[in-house]
């Protein structure tokens, strides 16, 4: 989505329109952001394709982990929230909720609450004395006091280096797919025990392909309440929340902002111990005994022999497959974001790839803000998941236009 731009034309180029904010990202949290910032009075320019990431890495047949209320985009009067969208059209609300479901929304979300989203992607961003300078990729140039960053997990795809050098016709990555049908009849190996994983694992075998799942360990099942226990004592022993049941997931959602206060090394402990590999309960039927599920197993190494793929496990089996999908999830590196000018790139404070952000999701850079999966290792796992889009939008944007504001 990089264009490589000559840096003396840009200098040259006239700024075709002045805005006070522009969101890079026009997903659940650039969306959930804009409409905020709207409604603050702000001039504001979102450029990015609408749910890009959802429609185009995410395969047809999905359905979504959350619980249908946690997956509600955010407008400031909650006009536009998923209640309202299931009453307009008439629908009554499902758990799991499909993925065509939630596209369907977040379409009716935007049209209302950030009806003028830009679909050109942004492929420079600069900054220049107090303001920035954003280069869209069909040679536009507009300015701004501020930017607001919410680029989408395709910009984050982690492959592990012992993939690396397999031909991407025959490993990729799950994001990779939005349909599965290609692979009908073909023998495809999965590695990982994620939802991610799991879920391709099962869509796979019900289109047709052989399919067997590697995981390290044992798969971690996200179970129902257990029944033997009255309801009340259910909700008191693991209360439901936005990211699932549990008192700690309970504390962040009501909560959203506390994580940012205690130490750095606490909240990494958090983020990568917390919300890790596992699967929704509903897909355990379509897995166990339906898929060739080999857990505590690794790969020791994995090869190209004649147009196939061979694994070798650590027990010192071989194995021979059509194609291997990694379940290997994302990693944020934002200095490798390719819309981001080196200079900004240089001052960029970061943490394990991370933007460190302030308290109001501001970066070291000032005006520039992260939101979104970018922003967990400074707020949380929270900010993983769509039902963080509220928190985040009402944070940011009051401190976007009280800051907006100073400036004029």
């Amino acid at each position: 989505m990089s264009v490589s731009l000559n840096p003396k034309k840009n200098q040259s180029s006239t700024p075709s329109a002045q805005y006070d904010v522009v969101v890079m990202g026009a997903g659940p949290y650039g969306l959930s952001l804009s409409a905020h910032l709207l409604g603050h009075g702000l001039k504001i320019a979102t450029f990015g394709k609408v749910n890009y990431f959802w429609r185009n890495h995410m395969p047809d047949g999905m359905l979504l982990r959350s619980f249908w209320w946690a997956s509600s985009l955010s407008d400031p009067q909650k006009k536009y929230a998923i209640a309202r969208y299931y009453e307009a059209q008439g629908k009554t609300p499902v758990d799991p909720m499909p993925r065509e479901t939630f596209l369907d929304y977040v379409n009716w979300f935007q049209k209302h609450a950030v009806p003028n989203v830009d679909e050109t992607y942004i492929s420079n961003i600069e900054r220049v004395d107090d303001h920035y300078r954003v280069t869209l990729e069909d040679g536009r140039v507009v300015t701004s006091k501020v930017v607001a960053m919410a680029p989408g997990l395709h910009y984050y795809i982690y492959c592990p280096e012992e993939y690396a050098h397999m031909p991407r016709h025959l490993v990729s990555h799950q994001s990779e797919h939005a349909t599965l049908e290609q692979f009908k009849g073909q023998r495809v190996a999965v590695i990982g025990g994620g939802q991610g994983s799991l879920e391709t694992a099962a869509l796979l075998n019900e289109q047709g392909a052989k399919v067997s799942v590697f995981v390290r360990r044992t798969v971690r099942w996200l179970n129902l309440h257990n029944s033997i226990y009255p309801m009340w004592a259910r909700y008191l022993r693991a209360p439901k929340a936005g990211m699932g049941y549990g008192w700690s997931n309970l504390f962040q959602e009501k909560y959203p902002y506390s994580l940012h206060g205690v130490s750095r090394a606490r909240r990494d402990n958090i983020v990568d111990n917390t919300h890790g590999p596992a699967g929704s309960h509903w897909l355990k039927p379509r897995i166990i005994g339906q898929v060739d599920l080999r857990e505590n197993t690794s790969i020791t190494k994995i090869e190209e022999v004649d147009g196939k793929v061979k694994l070798t496990l650590a027990n010192g089996k071989e194995e021979i497959y059509d194609h291997v999908i990694l379940g290997t999830g994302y990693r944020p590196d934002v200095k490798a974001l390719p819309m981001l000018d080196e200079n900004i790139k240089d001052a960029l404070q970061t943490h394990r790839g991370s933007p460190v952000l302030n308290s109001h999701f501001e970066t070291s850079v000032p005006g520039l803000y992260f939101v979104g999966f970018s922003s967990a290792r400074s707020f949380g796992p929270f900010y993983r998941f769509v039902v963080g889009a509220d928190a985040a939008a009402r944070r940011a944007s009051g401190a976007i236009a009280k800051q907006v504001v100073r400036s004029r």
